[in-house]
């Protein structure tokens, strides 16, 4: 669903969220899977904060972020339902093993929100996401589109993949599969990158460098702007020029930075804003005891527990043919933002400034 549709939508909620009913105070916890993917502290944080303190003054936001640590996870769960947490909205660190907290929230028949990944095998009470299949086909359509415009009808990929405990790097993977096999390009060596860490992304460049040789591949899927930035960083140290094309996903600032340079050929834009409120409205509604607003279920996914009611957002494919259009006409990143000294030229190349 759009960005503009979404945001119509929490209208009428906000309104009546903003009329006064403050005095039914609610604990609402957030829990965030990780930091070295920016846009969790930049973006999904103090979006969804927002939001809640537009809705209900009086509400109680318990925040954690995991640093990629299961067992963290599980904690931090456990201490926002001892401190009384009425609705837990949950971006897991692993898919599967998340279910436990999900089992020990509806004991206590605390209502789950499964943000931005999908919590597998568990009585989770509503989903809001991107389709994370989308999102692969996207990025391994462009990247084919682009090689197949600058004349490479054929050759090997590198695939770095996302984290095998993310169930959205799966998806990412099935969709960039569904759009790879059989085509004129074959997969010359792939990878899953533990923690989504560009550190690791960067070593399994070197070893498919080591592998397939410099000129061995004419083009590089990467899951994210994270992985990407790990990719380009070991092709640069290998004196790789020009770069071939590369994916990623998130349009953080140094993705879309190194999409105007040349050094990326594109990303995945899921505006976080729609996401972040519509995930903020609806766990106020099951903290109140209420089910998610009708007009906020647009869909059911089958998490392998139930079909849950769902909120399934649009990804959006951004090249530096349209960042103008994109990231920054939605208010997503600023011309500040992006268009540092280093930058300055490729700014005013893409019409934004």
């Amino acid at each position: 669903m759009r960005l503009a549709l979404v945001l119509a939508m929490l209208v009428p909620f906000v309104a009546v969220g903003c009329g006064g009913d403050d005095s039914n105070t609610v604990k609402i916890a957030l829990l965030l899977p990780e930091t070295k993917t920016a846009r969790y502290e930049t973006q999904d944080r103090p979006l969804f904060e927002a939001k809640v303190r537009e809705l209900c003054r009086s509400c109680e936001i318990l925040y954690s972020n995991a640093e990629q640590d299961v067992g963290q996870q599980q904690s931090q769960a456990e201490a926002a339902l001892t401190n009384g947490a009425d609705v837990l909205v949950l971006d897991p660190v692993d898919s599967a093993s998340a279910a436990s907290i999900v089992a020990l929230a509806r004991e206590r028949e605390v209502p789950v929100v499964s943000y931005d990944r999908l919590v597998r095998d568990a009585d989770i009470a509503y989903f809001v996401s991107y389709d994370a299949t989308k999102v692969g086909e996207l990025q391994a359509r462009a990247l084919t589109d682009k090689l197949a415009a600058d004349g490479v009808s054929s050759g090997a990929l590198v695939l770095i993949n996302g984290a095998p405990t993310d169930y959205n790097a799966t998806l990412f993977k099935r969709g960039a599969h569904s759009v790879i096999d059989g085509g004129p390009y074959s997969v010359g060596v792939e990878y899953d990158t533990p923690e989504w860490s560009p550190d690791e992304a960067q070593q399994e460049m070197e070893q498919a460098l080591t592998r397939l040789g410099r000129d061995g591949f004419v083009g590089v899927y990467a899951a994210n702007d994270g992985t990407a930035g790990g990719a380009i960083a070991a092709m640069k140290a290998a004196g790789i020029r020009p770069l071939p094309p590369i994916t990623g996903q998130d349009a953080e600032v140094a993705g879309i930075q190194r999409i105007l340079a040349g050094e990326q050929y594109m990303t995945v834009y899921k505006a976080i804003q729609p996401q972040a409120e519509v995930a903020a409205t609806v766990a106020l509604a099951l903290a109140r005891g209420s089910s998610p607003p009708a007009d906020l279920v647009d869909d059911h996914v089958d998490n392998g527990f139930r079909r849950v009611p769902a909120m399934i957002l649009e990804p959006v494919t951004v090249t530096a043919d349209n960042v103008a259009s994109t990231v920054v006409a939605d208010g997503f990143w600023s011309p500040e933002d992006l268009c540092t000294a280093h930058y300055a030229a490729a700014c005013t190349a893409a019409g934004i400034g």
